[in-house]
């Protein structure tokens, strides 16, 4: 059977260059479907940094009414640890996606742990910032419903109300703020500023990028907490694989084409230049040679099998700066 097979004997057309771009939905899947494999790939290299949270979450429900306190000391260091690698675990993956999105070559595992050491100090503080934010929230689901049934006092609606609003706010510059780090060289007051900037410039945008998240999420958590035990289980096993880096792909497919628009090209313009990720193909007088990509004919392989190439290649990646400071 030859269903994951490959043929290398046989060359097809190939790739036209300048063949006409999908957009919206269909070159969201079109990318989704070519990076398919990658896209689980990158969702268990994730996967295990949110390790130490699972460890900890363990460690509290295990030790939590008991007056040995040891186990709960060993939860309070495994969620520290996961607030000081989540932040540079999700740059990293979103340097990642955004490769994918902008059709750049990458070599995942490395350019994973490049992008983890390199953004490792503004990225940890933005997560730990996260962490804290979700712990604010948790709190406030939490106190303020109570607090509310034992007083009956309803000024406190008010408060529960900032509260999710500061949340769904930061939430939406999350969208915007990893992107935007892994892009460029802004300062992290900067950062911050414009990540705020663009949830009001592009709040359709937001909304409709913040509702195919919240409902995948609250599908997923739904079917865990709802369904049978044993579907439960199936799903929980499915969370290394998915779906983090496909709602991830979601957010950079989304967003980084405002950050292009609003952040990035502005700087190219006002230096008289354009921003290299939109340059497609040098100018005329400058190609040496034709791309024959969709109009070569297929070469069938060679009666009794061809000869293995003994030859090898050497490929070099130029280790570019970021965008813009």
């Amino acid at each position: 059977m030859g269903l994951f097979k490959n043929n290398y004997e046989r060359a097809g057309v190939g790739i036209a260059k300048n063949a006409p771009k999908k957009k919206g939905f269909f070159r969201y899947m079109e990318i989704f479907g070519r990076k398919f494999w990658k896209l689980i790939e990158l969702n268990l290299l994730y996967f295990v940094f949110f390790l130490p949270l699972l460890a900890a979450i363990t460690f509290f429900f295990l030790w939590w009414n008991s007056t040995f306190s040891f186990g709960l000391i060993l939860a309070g260091i495994f969620a520290i640890g996961f607030a000081v690698l989540f932040g540079p675990a999700t740059a990293a993956m979103t340097k990642i996606l955004k490769n994918f999105v902008i059709e750049k070559p990458t070599f995942l595992v490395h350019d994973f742990f490049r992008t983890f050491r390199s953004e490792f100090k503004f990225s940890c503080a933005v997560g730990m910032l996260d962490c804290l934010m979700a712990c604010c929230l948790a709190a406030a689901f939490y106190v303020y419903p109570q607090l509310i049934s034992q007083t009956g006092n309803k000024l406190l609606y008010v408060f529960f109300a900032i509260t999710i609003s500061i949340g769904i706010i930061v939430l939406l510059m999350n969208f915007y703020i990893f992107p935007m780090l892994i892009s460029t060289n802004l300062s992290f007051k900067n950062l911050l500023k414009n990540s705020l900037a663009l949830t009001v410039v592009a709040l359709k945008t937001n909304i409709v990028t913040t509702l195919i998240v919240g409902g995948v999420t609250a599908l997923f958590t739904a079917a865990i907490v709802f369904i049978d035990l044993r579907y439960s289980m199936i799903l929980l096993f499915l969370l290394p694989f998915l779906p983090a880096a496909w709602l991830g792909l979601v957010i950079v497919f989304q967003c980084y084409p405002i950050i292009q628009k609003y952040i990035i090209n502005p700087y190219y313009e006002q230096r008289g230049e354009v921003n290299p990720e939109l340059l497609q193909e040098a100018p005329e007088d400058e190609v040496l040679f034709e791309d024959m990509g969709g109009k070569e004919k297929p070469i069938e392989p060679a009666k009794g099998g061809a000869k293995k190439s003994t030859g090898s290649k050497a490929s070099s990646r130029s280790h570019k700066g970021k965008i813009i400071s």
